[in-house]
């Protein structure tokens, strides 16, 4: 026969041992966090932390001030530099057209012209940009060679520096007035046909006046200044 076990009733706690031991856990996780807060309390208000921190805005302040002053260096340098390179650019000369073909050239005889040919001759199409060869302020500008007659066409007269003057001929747009100031590359007409001229180009003088009869060779004057032609 098999032994009987005897049938053991399981004990429930009572509802009065549970609601104390809530009651405990709940106290002590209060406890706890507050402790943790009064902890945190406490040490954010401490000089050290106070020091921490008036150290960190500090550097953070320190910092940002340096970028923007190595920001302020880089922008005085660039404005120096374009400064510089203006300058540089307004003292030097230049050809008055980019791209073109020498034609009649200084000194040249011929039955186009009253006295032997006074300038240089760059062979362009219509409308080619011309520039100032040199900085300095226009004296002349208009039809009729500007003052010095019809065979120049369209014309314009800069002064320059140390009694020098070009002279820009036969153009069939002028973009400049007398009295204007201008510098070295800048755009002063468009090159034409007007005038006593055979073909589309630009005349270009080198003169010791503003007017006609005191011309040199313009080549040979580009190239004492470094200009190839």
């Amino acid at each position: 026969m098999s032994k009987r076990v005897p049938f053991q009733h399981s004990r429930r706690p009572s509802l009065s041992r549970v609601r104390g031991a809530v009651v405990a856990a709940g106290l002590g996780t209060t406890m706890a966090l507050g402790a943790s807060a009064a902890f945190a309390a406490g040490t954010m208000g401490s000089p050290e932390v106070a020091n921490l921190i008036d150290g960190t805005a500090a550097h953070s302040v320190a910092k940002q001030a340096a970028v923007q002053g190595k920001a302020a260096k880089a922008a005085e340098a660039g404005r120096v530099a374009a400064v510089k390179a203006a300058a540089k650019k307004a003292a030097s000369w230049e050809k008055p057209v980019s791209h073109y073909a020498l034609s009649a050239s200084f000194g040249n005889d011929g039955s186009r012209w009253a006295h032997k040919h006074s300038g240089q001759d760059f062979a362009v199409p219509v409308g080619t940009k011309v520039t100032a060869a040199h900085s300095g302020v226009v004296v002349k500008a208009g039809p009729n060679g500007g003052g010095d007659g019809p065979a120049y066409g369209n014309a314009v007269v800069i002064k320059h520096g140390n009694g020098t003057y070009s002279q820009y001929a036969h153009l069939s747009q002028i973009d400049v007035y007398a009295g204007q100031k201008v510098t070295t590359g800048e755009r002063i007409a468009l090159s034409g046909n007007t005038g006593n001229s055979s073909g589309p180009h630009l005349h270009f003088e080198i003169r010791h006046t503003a007017d006609y009869g005191s011309a040199v060779d313009p080549v040979s004057f580009l190239h004492q200044k470094g200009v190839g032609v």
